[in-house]
């Protein structure tokens, strides 16, 4: 049967006007009737699983609603997750921190953009879609670092989510929320300074979520050892003996980048640039050709050059939603949080597993135990720059050193601005006590990994003592 578009207008207008009339939408809040029953069930009665000083009450869902303010960091494959499940929880006081634009390859997966929005700052458009989307939330996008705000910035939140694809990234985030922490005399910890943080993570069908409560639960440093290495391949075979498209890869960027300097000398591999991209692929086929090894993708190149591991949408929406229940928790205290750390497999079946990570009592970040190295006076100062990098306790990215001699402050090695890296590169080669450096002397250590500076106590023996 024929039904002309102007009937079925004025039909669904006709429908339209019936649910205004029933529902009554406050024009200001953007609520109807029944909205937020399903979170009324948890905040306005007791259950088996609530904890014992709960008491429940309308009131929590208005401080929901109104007054409870979120930093979610991330707005990629999980963050579009997390804005998600939040705002549709009642969480309506939303922020979101991201650096990064979108690229086509997100799209199938990061369900906040379309292709029209390809080359856009991912926080503008997922704050935009979200509040577009869902009635009376507020979003607010940060198209920047997490290290571009300071302490006043981070202090206004609740709650800090992460759904970060960076380990730098949890731990500086993990560093700034340590430093919010506020003592007594006795030492005792001030509850109001604690901002706790719901981190989640994925890879592939792999993930896991964790609440942390600065000074009070393990922090990311704690558990540092739990992130997985990086896939390094051996420099032999990269060379000589390549049999996978990953190995030819590898060899153009390591070491015929170099070597040729494509765009100049100054020039490093950028893996969002799609002239150095294409460039590495072209040359990596012509490798994989004389060895017989299988063509190689703009894809498969740009995933080896930024260590790219495949996301799955469905692990991602599985974390996101237990994130999101923790972040319930902890703003209503309705239920016991997970204690402390939650692991995801899909790969064969569905398993789960939650285990109490502990505290390091010796953690460089969260303790306040100083820190020891121990090197002979004949080491040289590079010797501690290589550990504080290569150790699994600190797996520093760019420490710079420096320390007090005689009441004044000395640069012993500085990397991340030039002119300081050229003044101090001599002192690499030195001898720690040609560097005027003695036993039990304090080193400040300052790094991309933290927001705070670091003080290691250095032990020097002697070669009679060796």
């Amino acid at each position: 049967m024929y039904c002309p578009y102007s009937e079925i207008l004025d039909i669904c207008t006709w429908i339209l006007n019936i649910y205004k009339y029933n529902w009554q939408i406050d024009s200001g809040t953007m609520d109807w009737p029944g909205r937020w029953n399903h979170v009324k069930k948890f905040l306005e009665r007791s259950g088996p699983f609530s904890q014992p000083d709960f008491e429940p009450s309308d009131q929590m869902l208005e401080f929901l609603l109104e007054n409870c303010k979120i930093l979610v960091i991330g707005a990629g494959g999980l963050g579009c997750e997390l804005l998600k499940d939040l705002a549709l929880m009642g969480f309506r006081q939303l922020d979101v921190i991201d650096m990064d634009i979108i690229d086509v390859s997100n799209l199938n997966r990061q369900f906040l953009f379309r292709p029209n929005d390809v080359g856009k700052p991912k926080a503008d458009v997922a704050s935009a879609f979200v509040n577009r989307r869902v009635p009376g939330c507020n979003v607010t996008p940060h198209y920047s670092k997490l290290q571009d705000f300071d302490e006043s910035f981070y202090r206004q939140f609740h709650i800090v989510v992460c759904g970060l694809d960076s380990i730098i990234a949890r731990r500086w985030i993990n560093g700034m929320l340590l430093s919010l922490l506020e003592y007594d005399d006795d030492g005792n910890l001030d509850q109001t300074s604690l901002l706790p943080m719901i981190d989640g993570g994925t890879e592939g069908f792999k993930g896991n979520a964790r609440v942390i409560l600065p000074g009070v639960t393990p922090c990311v440093e704690c558990t540092l050892d739990l992130y997985p290495p990086q896939v390094n391949f051996p420099m032999c075979t990269i060379a000589h003996t390549p049999r996978l498209p990953e190995h030819c890869i590898e060899y153009v960027k390591v070491l015929l980048w170099p070597q040729e300097k494509p765009f100049g000398n100054e020039v490093h591999i950028d893996g969002d640039d799609p002239k150095h991209i294409t460039w590495i692929m072209e040359k990596a086929n012509e490798r994989a050709n004389k060895y017989g090894i299988a063509s190689i993708t703009y894809r498969l190149t740009q995933g080896v050059v930024k260590r790219i591991i495949p996301a799955v949408a469905s692990t991602n929406a599985a974390i996101a939603a237990v994130c999101c229940t923790e972040v319930f928790k902890v703003a209503t205290s309705c239920c016991a949080l997970i204690n402390n750390y939650m692991n995801f497999n899909d790969i064969e079946g569905i398993y789960t597993y939650t285990f109490e990570a502990e505290k390091k009592e010796d953690c460089m970040a969260c303790s306040k135990v100083v820190q020891t190295l121990t090197f002979s006076e004949d080491d040289k100062l590079q010797d501690i720059v290589g550990y504080l990098t290569e150790s699994t306790i600190y797996q520093m990215k760019a420490p710079g050193l420096t320390t007090v001699m005689n009441g004044k402050n000395k640069t012993l090695y500085i990397q991340n601005v030039k002119s300081l890296q050229e003044a101090t590169k001599p002192n690499l080669k030195k001898a720690l006590k040609e560097l005027g450096l003695v036993d039990r002397q304090e080193i400040n250590v300052a790094d991309l990994t933290t927001p705070n500076t670091l003080t290691f106590r250095l032990h020097l023996t002697t070669p009679i003592q060796e």
